[in-house]
């Protein structure tokens, strides 16, 4: 499997030990690869399946589901926003802000919003590693963002809070979940695919 950062802490180890539970012979590899790079294993035969936010390119992708992702601030749960339901783009940049690299799809979607404003993302903090992100957010108690699939489901509660920001300052990105345009996929990779299939449907709005 190649997938985005967001992936990778919570969605895809419940999804795999899920699966093993029920299949304990089945093996998993799983790489980060954002973006264009998540495409290119599939080509190169390295991942069976691919999850990628805002990818780059899509020539040799098969799509199998779309999914929509709304951009979240996360802070710590004594942030002065932390008690807003849904946050104005502008009213977060009024705070310190720890970003994502240019590299990444959440750091391309708040870059398009700005772009509409007189505003500029000026970041404290950056870096390549969205768990180091949002750790120092809690840490320094400044604003990251990342998209639902990449903040655990208990979230609430604890010393976090994920807060979606308004679609009309920055429209919600697109995970695409596919595979090798073309490919018939291994029994093992096709299960595991139509298991996460069920989960997305479920807990996301998909397409």
């Amino acid at each position: 499997i190649a997938c985005s950062q967001a992936l990778l802490p919570y969605f895809l180890p419940e999804q795999i030990s899920t699966y093993r539970s029920a299949h304990p012979a089945v093996t998993f590899s799983v790489f980060l690869r954002d973006r264009a790079a998540a495409e290119q294993a599939l080509v190169d035969m390295s991942a069976d399946l691919a999850l990628v936010f805002e990818p780059l390119r899509l020539t040799e992708f098969q799509i199998l589901l779309i999914v929509r992702q709304p951009v979240h601030a996360v802070m710590a749960s004594t942030h002065p926003l932390a008690e807003a339901k849904t946050l104005r783009l502008r009213d977060c940049l009024s705070f310190p802000l720890a970003l994502p690299t240019t590299a990444y799809g959440v750091r391309h979607l708040l870059e398009k919003a700005v772009h509409r404003t007189s505003s500029k993302l000026q970041p404290v903090v950056e870096s390549d590693s969205f768990e180091f992100l949002r750790h120092h957010a809690l840490a320094e108690n400044i604003l990251s963002f990342q998209i639902p699939i990449g903040v655990p489901l208990n979230a609430e509660g604890q010393d976090m809070v994920s807060r979606p920001l308004d679609e009309r300052d920055v429209p919600p990105g697109v995970l695409y979940f596919g595979q090798l345009r073309g490919r018939t996929l291994p029994v093992a990779a096709a299960r595991f695919a139509n298991q996460m299939l069920e989960t997305f449907v479920e807990r996301f709005d998909c397409g």
